[in-house]
């Protein structure tokens, strides 16, 4: 089984975060989903939940809380992206077109956090590891297997995400859409919002691995999820896109998944 035991190259999507008005709700759902095991954290941790999949992290679930100054949170799957050195990243995101909107921040003994938008708005995460570097297990049925980039300005993000240690290279049997590669190891993928409804605006959407994405499907539908995107075939894969009960939006497919990566 895919389990990482180090580090996670930086650039590289190294944890998914839930933000929801229901933790409880949302934490009962994806139980019976993914057969996560996962509860409230402590209070001095904002009562966080660490998902498990046999013991292991694989993401975390939160209520959604106004940071100071700030609205409340929507109800989204966040992407994080691995750096070794906070500081420096921040310090490159306004410089490349970018804007910080969280943090700086300290997680206890865990790590360091922030929440950054990219040039064409896309909000994600950076995570510097500290006693905890991300996900344990990915790219199995219950866990992250992808984290994809859609995005209204695939030019900007070609030159905003190297400084955080993505690069972007065309895929020759997906025209259309690029690979995200860390240290030469594909990690994610990017493409425009052509193929998207209109309105959609540019963001990070994280997939999940299951068995069947067809039977997840229904399953999810009997629990309160919405399909936004019915199962389809794409190469070797079939995959749908949908939304938790209360409106976070992910993606399934039934895929073993690229090469674990992880430092």
């Amino acid at each position: 089984m895919p389990e990482a035991t180090s580090p996670y190259r930086p650039g590289t999507p190294c944890w998914t975060e839930l933000t929801v008005p229901d933790q409880r709700a949302a934490l009962d759902f994806y139980r019976d989903l993914f057969g996560w095991q996962g509860e409230p954290g402590p209070p001095e941790t904002g009562g966080y939940a660490v998902c498990t999949l046999r013991g292991k992290a694989v993401a975390g679930i939160m209520t959604a809380m106004a940071p100071e100054g700030l609205p409340v949170p929507p109800t989204v799957w966040t992407t994080y992206l691995a750096t070794a050195d906070l500081d420096a990243a921040l310090a490159a995101v306004p410089a490349k077109g970018g804007r910080v909107m969280f943090g700086p921040m300290d997680v206890m003994t865990i790590g360091r956090m922030a929440i950054v938008v990219d040039p064409a708005e896309a909000v994600f995460g950076l995570w510097q590891a500290g006693e905890f570097f991300g996900a344990q297990i990915v790219n199995e049925p219950g866990s992250v297997v992808w984290n994809e980039l859609n995005t209204s300005d695939p030019a900007a993000a070609r030159t905003f995400y190297p400084a955080l240690g993505l690069e972007t290279a065309p895929m020759e049997e997906a025209p259309g859409y690029f690979a995200l590669t860390a240290d030469g190891r594909t990690v994610g993928g990017m493409q425009g919002l052509d193929k998207l409804p209109p309105g959609t605006p540019s963001h990070w959407l994280t997939y999940f691995s299951v068995d069947d994405t067809d039977s997840t499907v229904d399953a999810l539908i009997r629990v309160g999820g919405t399909v936004l995107k019915p199962p389809f075939d794409m190469m070797d894969f079939r995959m749908a896109v949908v939304a938790d009960p209360q409106g976070a939006p992910f993606a399934l497919v039934n895929t073993s998944g690229p090469e674990l990566p992880a430092a």
